[in-house]
């Protein structure tokens, strides 16, 4: 859905220079200026090139020099482009395809070792018998210490039918086990929900390829197992939520709303505006929704809280989301790389840019914070070094007057202790932070007694006469 770009290969530009092609720039006076003043800061990139080539210490990578030149150009931008080598590029289609091949366990790093959070279901680990809490101490016979953990993920991944022993050290088991898994293909859940007794939650981790899918299957159980007269309406949880692919941000916001516009994009020039509308149909039948956004809600999770707020679908629950309204293009170039260039913004429907500035809750709940936790440094996107600048930002990172939380949406604090209205936008674990254990969850449990009336304020229900005209 989005435009499709052709670039100059480096080397291809590089080859001009040697040529000595200046009039292939064709034009005069300033033009030719402009042009010959280009060509002499490539022929100082080749310089240098060269000295490097001929007196570093060491003889260097001729290759990795010239991926390192073009991740740094790309780099210097902004924070989101960025060269992707052939492998880089094979794991950001693995992410957004949802599918891999591998075992289908969720690992992290402890003591060295490779700790399962917990077997993805129905995958070949959950039937080999994979239990969370297992430490694996070997694959295939290779131990794991000194690998990092995504030198270990490499090495469970691997062709469909094809088999890894793992050497696993289990709480219970007085000796190793050796357990042989035959991998297949695991599809992600970018999509999880369960039912809150008459309320139906839903938890989007991620847009991938899958999400949409996911989220009409999760609407249907929930729609199936909770009689129309019992639900109260849907809590959709993108706290956390990175983003990823844009069209899979139209069709979840499509979902829940009948008409209008859902996002813009708006790149370089005057004519690269892309609008993206709704289709008529409710897939939950005009129920109230509540989402939950935090400081780790960014990209294509803003461009849905940032549609349901807009028309007022939804009331938004929670903290200030992460602000990143950028449009990353992944290019193909040379024989199997890619570049990642911001080629534009997003805008919500009524027009607020979301770089740099991100989307307020209607009703802000900050969550309960362990105090070991309470320290713990998390950055938005107006906070990253040689960010995009958002509308009515200063190059020196300073926000215009009128970006505040209540100049932006009047966001409604909870009241009560944890929400000092003397306090800045909340940072750091107090604007990321998500409990485990769903009792803990002040913001989730603060959505559900809204939605069954235990709690009242004046932002829920949202109306669609509140929201811009459609």
């Amino acid at each position: 859905m989005m435009r499709r770009f052709t670039l100059l290969a480096a080397g291809a530009v590089l080859g001009a220079i040697v040529m000595g092609g200046v009039a292939q720039f064709g034009g005069v006076g300033g033009a030719t200026a402009a042009a010959t003043d280009t060509y002499r800061q490539l022929n100082l990139f080749g310089d240098v090139f060269e000295r490097i080539r001929a007196d570093y210490v060491e003889e260097p990578d001729d290759a990795k020099l010239i991926e390192s030149a073009i991740n740094g150009m790309l780099s210097s931008l902004d924070p989101h482009s960025s060269y992707l080598n052939a492998k880089d590029y094979q794991d950001m289609q693995v992410q957004t395809r949802g599918e891999f091949y591998g075992l289908g366990i969720e690992v992290t790093m402890e003591n060295e070792l490779i700790k399962v959070i917990s077997p993805i279901d129905d995958t070949p680990a959950f039937k080999a018998g994979i239990l969370s809490g297992d430490l694996i101490t070997e694959l295939d016979g290779e131990p794991v210490q000194g690998l990092t953990l995504r030198e270990a993920v490499e090495k469970m991944r691997g062709p469909a039918n094809s088999s890894i022993t793992l050497t696993v050290v289990r709480e219970g088991e007085k000796k190793p086990l050796k357990i042989t898994v035959v991998r297949d293909v695991i599809r992600v859940q970018s999509v999880k929900y369960r039912e809150e007794n008459d309320v139906g939650y839903i938890r989007i981790a991620s847009f991938s390829e899958q999400t949409m899918d996911g989220l009409e299957k999760a609407i249907d159980d929930i729609k199936s197992k909770i009689p129309d007269d019992r639900l109260r309406g849907y809590v959709v949880d993108l706290r956390g939520n990175p983003g990823g692919l844009l069209d899979q941000a139209v069709l979840v916001s499509d979902a829940f709303l009948d008409r209008g516009e859902i996002v813009s994009t708006r790149g370089r020039h005057a004519d690269e505006v892309q609008r993206f509308s709704a289709r008529a149909g409710d897939l939950v039948d005009g129920k109230p929704v509540i989402v939950l956004l935090n400081g780790g809600s960014a990209s294509a999770s803003e461009i849905v809280a940032g549609a349901l707020q807009d028309h007022r679908r939804a009331t938004l629950v929670g903290t200030r989301s992460f602000g990143k309204g950028s449009v990353q293009t992944i290019i193909p170039i040379g024989r199997s790389g890619a570049i990642r260039l911001t080629t534009a913004r997003y805008y919500t429907p009524s027009g607020r840019s979301i770089q740099a500035r991100g989307i307020d809750p209607d009703i802000e709940v900050l969550p309960d914070v362990p105090a070991d936790l309470q320290d713990i440094e998390t950055v938005s996107e107006a906070e990253l070094r040689g960010h995009l600048l958002g509308e009515g930002e200063t190059p020196t990172g300073d926000a215009s007057s009128d970006s505040s939380t209540s100049a932006m949406t009047g966001a409604e604090p909870e009241t009560g202790p944890a929400a000092d209205k003397e306090q800045d936008t909340p940072t750091g674990a107090l604007a990321s932070y998500v409990p485990e254990d769903p009792k803990k969850d002040k913001q989730l449990n603060y959505a559900l007694d809204l939605l069954r009336g235990i709690q009242v304020n004046a932002r829920f229900p949202a109306t669609a006469e509140q929201g811009i005209p459609n």
